[in-house]
C-alpha cells in the first residue's frame, strides 16, 4: 500500500531522509540535503540504523550492555551531524535511532512520516564500488521506496554541492 506523500499539503514541509553511518561520504549526503532543505524551506531527517545481529544470542545483560552502547555511539554520530547540518545550513535536523536491516528502517520511517519526500544517500569513492547501500538500492530494492532517491557522488566538494541544491 502505497500513501501519498503530505509534503506539499498546508502545515506540512518537504523532508529530505538521510541514513547516518560511519562512512566517509556520509558528510555529502547531510551537506547536501541540508543545503537543498533549507533552499526549498524543507527538513532534514537523520536516520541511524543499528544493525545488532547476534546481541540477542548473548546473555541478557551482556545483550543490554552491546546495546546501549551501540544505541550511545549512534546518538553521538547523529549528534554531530546535526551540528553539521546546522553550521552548513541553518537546519535543525530530526534524529532517529532503528534497530533492524537499514532497508526495513527506511521502508518503515517513509510510511510513518509522509512528509519525507526524498531518500538522499551518498555513493562511495572506494574502488570496491560506490557502497552498501547504493549497491542494494541498484540492485532493485530502490522499488520498495513510495518516493526518489538522490544519490549524490561522494567525491563532489561544499562548492560543486552547492551549486547543485
Amino acid at each position: 500500500m502505497v500513501l501519498t506523500r503530505q509534503s506539499r499539503e498546508p502545515g506540512h514541509r518537504r523532508k529530505f531522509l538521510v541514513v547516518v553511518d560511519d562512512t566517509p561520504e556520509c558528510d555529502r549526503a547531510i551537506y547536501y540535503a541540508s543545503r537543498r532543505a533549507a533552499g526549498t524551506d524543507g527538513g532534514v531527517v537523520m536516520l541511524g540504523v543499528l544493525e545488532l545481529e547476534g546481541v540477542n544470542q548473548q546473555w541478557l545483560g551482556i545483550a543490554d550492555l552491546m546495546r546501549a552502547e551501540a544505541h550511545e555511539e549512534m546518538q553521538a554520530r547523529l549528534d554531530k551531524y546535526a551540528a553539521r547540518a546546522r553550521q552548513v545550513a541553518g537546519i535543525a535536523a530530526e534524529l532517529i535511532i532503528r534497530e533492524g536491516s537499514k532497508a526495513d528502517a527506511i521502508t518503515a520511517l517513509i510510511h510513518e512520516d509522509r512528509d519525507i519526500a526524498i531518500l538522499v544517500l551518498a555513493a562511495g569513492m572506494a574502488k570496491e564500488g560506490p557502497g552498501p547501500l547504493v549497491s542494494s538500492l541498484a540492485a532493485g530494492h530502490a522499488s520498495r521506496f513510495p518516493i526518489p532517491v538522490t544519490i549524490v557522488p561522494g567525491a563532489l566538494s561544499d562548492m560543486e554541492l552547492d551549486a547543485l541544491a
